[in-house]
């Protein structure tokens, strides 16, 4: 199984890099960090240089390029200090392409290329998380409208996204889930932001539906196929999730890297203390594991062989593997990352989220076991 790039993702990958160095993008990153502020100029350049366009159709001006591309730019990417958390939305065409009317695909599209956030889904409630059996949001069919009324929570990019893909039940049939495209600026929303321990650069908001008035041609996929088609895309979240945290700890691994080899201490440099330097084996040891299984699950799919478990086994195991070595790396760093003005204590407050967020831990060791046990029934 060969992992090596083609020469097409080897220019891509340079793409990345040369971007990442044309400025120091950490001051932008901290500062945008600080304000809770998504990084749109950043954003923007990206999509200049055709990222939003690695999984898109070649017939929609994409590449078409598959999940190993993916990969290795996110990789390149998080290695060089980039927030890919707040890239979710940037490759995620499919569900609309699949999914959406005309009319949405059209709306939708027209985001291409500027960086922009453009959608998320709604799915989350106080009473409702994994599982959906409480979920409270309904619709209401009545004169020829349809009436949206729930409240929703934890939502990521609420604040600023054009549209939201809103989870609901049928008020007459409440066995039936289906989603609907919900423009943003409808009367009757209602949106409280949230501040979060990490992952400050999305937004994250409580939101409310008050008989938000909707048309049938706001019907986002098939009625009653609503829960169905978010485990579908279940998995590239969670991959997406785990390139994510992946390139954080690359980053955070090198930056203790080269401090360790400068950073004296006793007359020598603190890589010459034993204890220094077992931190850096189990450190390598993580950083290899997960980019085996990042590109390894990457040509699985590209090849039509992906598992059912494979991407819920990934998030867990990088989540928790990147939390670890980013712990490690901020251990070695010592005063001058605690005091916050140093990206890996970011990278720590935001891996620590992650392992909430897209799916908890708990959710991925069941979704994955239950994968595994099912091959040998």
């Amino acid at each position: 199984m060969d992992f090596s790039l083609d020469e097409d993702q080897q220019l891509m990958v340079q793409t990345v890099r040369e971007l990442m160095a044309s400025e120091s993008w950490e001051a932008y990153f901290a500062e945008c960090d600080e304000k809770h502020e998504y990084p749109e100029r950043f954003v923007a350049e990206l999509a200049a240089l055709g990222v939003d366009s690695i999984l898109l159709p070649e017939d929609r001006g994409g590449m078409d390029a598959g999940w190993v591309t993916l990969t290795a730019v996110w990789e390149e990417l998080g290695r060089l200090g980039a927030p890919t958390y707040v890239l979710y939305q940037l490759p995620a065409w499919d569900t609309i392409l699949r999914e959406g009317t005309p009319e949405q695909i059209e709306k939708i599209m027209a985001y291409q290329g500027t960086g922009k956030q453009v959608w998320n889904s709604a799915m989350t409630e106080p009473g409702a998380g994994s599982g959906l059996g409480a979920l409270q949001t309904t619709y209401t069919r009545r004169d020829g409208k349809v009436y949206l009324n729930g409240h929703k929570t934890f939502i990521t990019s609420s604040a600023h996204v054009p549209y939201l893909v809103v989870m609901s039940r049928d008020s007459a049939n409440p066995d039936v889930f289906t989603e609907w495209l919900v423009d943003m600026t409808l009367p009757g929303i209602t949106k409280e932001p949230l501040d979060k321990l990490g992952l400050r650069m999305d937004s994250c908001c409580e939101i409310y539906f008050d008989d938000v008035e909707l048309a049938e041609s706001d019907l986002f996929g098939t009625e009653g196929r609503g829960f169905a088609r978010g485990v579908d895309d279940f998995d590239f979240e969670r991959f997406l999730v785990a390139c994510s945290d992946y390139g954080m700890a690359y980053c955070a691994y090198e930056d203790a890297a080269r401090y360790a080899n400068q950073r004296e201490q006793g007359g020598q440099a603190i890589g010459r203390y034993q204890l220094i330097q077992e931190k850096f084996a189990n450190m390598a040891i993580r950083i290899t594991n997960m980019r085996n299984m990042l590109f390894e699950i990457a040509w699985k799919y590209d090849n039509g062989l992906m598992g059912k478990g494979d991407c819920s086994m990934a998030k867990f195991y990088c989540a928790n593997a990147s939390f670890e070595v980013v712990d490690d790396a901020l251990q070695v760093l010592g005063g001058i990352g605690v005091t916050g003005h140093h990206r890996v204590a970011r990278f720590w407050r935001d891996l620590r989220v992650d392992r909430v967020s897209g799916g908890t831990d708990e959710m991925m060791i069941l979704t994955a076991g239950r994968a595994v046990l099912k091959q040998y029934r």
